[in-house]
């Protein structure tokens, strides 16, 4: 495990395309900056990877001298029909294939699942989820890209497979609960703490996932987790950009507080992350057990499905330590 003192910002040319900087943590606003601030995107005009662009040999290795035990913790949630839904879809019905064949009386059994797979369970966030108007990352307008069957540019298959250092921000334990309050803001200093506790540093290309304990409501109380959580706030996200990560991922919902403190502003985090930064969310992860354990730091694997012009997907992505 690494000792040190939390990271300056990881590239000294890598300019954070958010606003609003100096405003307080707290009830902090956010407004979108416009498309001349944030595009072309630091990858370049054509880009469709955003912060993936770090996934490299060199990523890979480094992630790989963090296996000292070989064990692995599983950290997607069960997909079934009575998980957490909102307003989305999860049904799946069993297919027996038929009757017993041959002398050897083999049987067979499929299943038809009728899901939002894109956005349901613990889900990777793709560049087409969401939009500041109609523009997307890199400010390309969904209405040019978006077909019947999928978009044609930004899809999730662009995504592969992401193997990097993961680090866990355990900011339930910082503050000595299970669970966070509903709605509670993370801020700056939380995740600062957090990590000074725990001794570890943020890198560039890190995948950040952050504890709540929102995600023992997962199996106990559907209609709560759903409704309000505590997450990141917009002057945390903005700090977050600032450490340059290849994703960013939390157990709660959104990963982001919701509602947001200003009632006037939907879902910020996503749109700063997402559209002005490329930079993927991680919903709905199981992180109790690497909380629990006290795993910090570790190799983090996900890949999401190859949806051809999908908005996201679900996953099942794992830490191995």
């Amino acid at each position: 495990m690494r000792f040190a003192s939390v990271a300056a910002p990881a590239v000294a040319a890598f300019t954070v395309l958010v606003a609003g900087a100096a405003a307080p943590a707290a009830g902090q606003s956010w407004t979108p900056p416009s498309a001349d601030e944030r595009c072309p995107s630091r990858w370049g005009a054509d880009d469709e990877r955003g912060a993936a662009n770090h996934m490299g040999p060199e990523i890979v290795l480094k992630a790989a001298r963090l296996i000292r035990e070989g064990r692995v913790i599983e950290l997607g949630q069960v997909l079934r029909g009575s998980m957490p839904l909102g307003p989305r879809h999860f049904d799946l019905y069993m297919k027996p294939t038929g009757p017993s064949a041959g002398s050897n009386r083999r049987g067979s059994n499929e299943e038809l699942v009728v899901a939002e797979m894109g956005q349901v369970g613990t889900q990777f966030d793709g560049f087409t989820h969401q939009t500041i108007g109609s523009s997307l990352y890199n400010c390309v307008d969904q209405n040019e890209i978006m077909t019947r069957d999928g978009f044609t540019r930004l899809g999730v298959e662009n995504v592969g497979t992401l193997m990097t250092r993961g680090v866990l921000i355990d900011v339930a334990a910082l503050k000595g609960v299970e669970m966070l309050p509903d709605t509670y803001e993370i801020t700056v200093d939380d995740l600062q703490q957090a990590l000074n506790r725990q001794g570890v540093a943020l890198e560039a290309g890190d995948a950040v996932l952050i504890h709540t304990g929102w995600g023992v409501l997962w199996d106990t109380d559907a209609e709560r987790f759903m409704a309000t959580n505590p997450g990141i706030g917009v002057a945390a996200a903005q700090w977050l950009v600032e450490q340059d990560p290849m994703l960013l991922g939390a157990d709660n919902q959104p990963v982001e507080v919701s509602p947001n403190p200003d009632p006037q502003v939907s879902l910020p985090i996503h749109q700063i992350m997402l559209v002005v930064n490329g930079i993927h969310l991680v919903e709905r992860m199981r992180l109790d057990e690497l909380a629990a354990a006290g795993i910090y730091e570790f190799a983090f694997v996900v890949q999401p499905l190859k949806i051809q012009g999908g908005t996201g997907s679900t996953v099942a992505p794992v830490a191995i330590y």
